[in-house]
């Protein structure tokens, strides 16, 4: 999230210190010319980008903003926040290439949420109010990139403590509809599929709401139907039900996820070319999920 516009002094050591105190992922580093100015390694991150659905890109993206970091105070605000909203979400999509719920992930999950953070502080008004409360904190934050891929991040990590996620639920929650609030339509409307998934998984005395959840599932189609995982979240959180722990427990609209996870199939890969491969993966996955709870 955001917050915190300190002495370039401070800031230089916050990026210095987030550095030792990450767990170390090994990462694929292609070389950089000893001279190489942050501008030049910004563009080839962005180059990279493009074709992140190629593992060995997606490391370049992250190992080229990576090495701007100690340059980071170089840059404008704005392009500070880009770098580490960039790195938050690259490396929560290069879980995508694991077999998932590794404790590589989990290493993988911690990077992206602290990159988040770190972005998020980067507003006076979240630093201040992080710690006191972090909902009021949000409300200084007009950055969607930096709410959306940090609460992702952390949300991921409640896998792996279902007690954290009780106690913590209720912030994701804040941070995806400030995302809302901010620019409802960011990334093709991921903090309502986001939203709403975490609304229909979580019990009503942590905050869910199984009717608010669906709203949201299908107001991210509306927003952007091309935006394929839209239509997988749909399928996956309203198609099925789920249990107190989360997990599937029985088919809930099986005509439902039939229609969605075919379109997603049956669709071209579009302006989303890493996510829009992800939903066709997700889509057989799910279809073949449907099958055994059939009789």
């Amino acid at each position: 999230m955001q917050g915190r516009p300190v002495s370039i002094e401070i800031r230089a050591l916050l990026v210095l210190g987030l550095t030792l105190m990450i767990p170390a992922v090994a990462l694929r580093v292609p070389a950089f010319a000893d001279d190489a100015t942050p501008a030049e390694l910004l563009a080839k991150a962005n180059e990279a980008f493009t074709e992140r659905f190629l593992k060995e890109r997606m490391e370049g993206v992250i190992s080229c903003y990576e090495a701007v970091l100690p340059h980071l105070d170089l840059l404008l605000v704005q392009s500070q926040s880009f770098a580490l909203n960039r790195l938050s979400q690259s490396y929560y999509e290069l879980t995508t290439f694991s077999e998932g719920n590794t404790p590589e992930d989990r290493d993988l999950f911690e990077k992206g949420k602290a990159y988040g953070f770190q972005s998020l502080k980067l507003n006076p008004g979240f630093a201040e109010w992080e710690e006191k409360d972090l909902k009021e904190a949000t409300g200084f934050v007009i950055d969607p990139a930096a709410l959306l891929w940090a609460a992702n991040n952390w949300g991921a990590l409640f896998r792996y403590n279902p007690l954290e996620g009780m106690m913590n639920v209720g912030k994701v929650k804040a941070m995806y509809e400030r995302c809302i609030e901010v620019e409802e339509g960011y990334w093709g409307g991921s903090s309502h599929n986001a939203l709403g998934a975490l609304l229909v998984t979580t019990p009503d005395f942590l905050g869910g709401d199984l009717e608010q959840g669906r709203k949201h599932l299908e107001r991210a189609i509306e927003l952007d139907e091309t935006y394929l995982e839209n239509h997988v979240v749909y399928a996956q959180y309203w198609g099925f039900a789920y249990g107190l722990f989360g997990n599937i427990d029985r088919i809930r609209y099986r005509g439902l996820i039939e229609r969605e996870l075919n379109f997603v199939l049956a669709a071209p890969i579009g302006d989303w070319p890493f996510w829009n491969r992800e939903a066709k993966k997700e889509a057989e996955i799910l279809l073949a999920t449907m099958q055994e709870f059939l009789p």
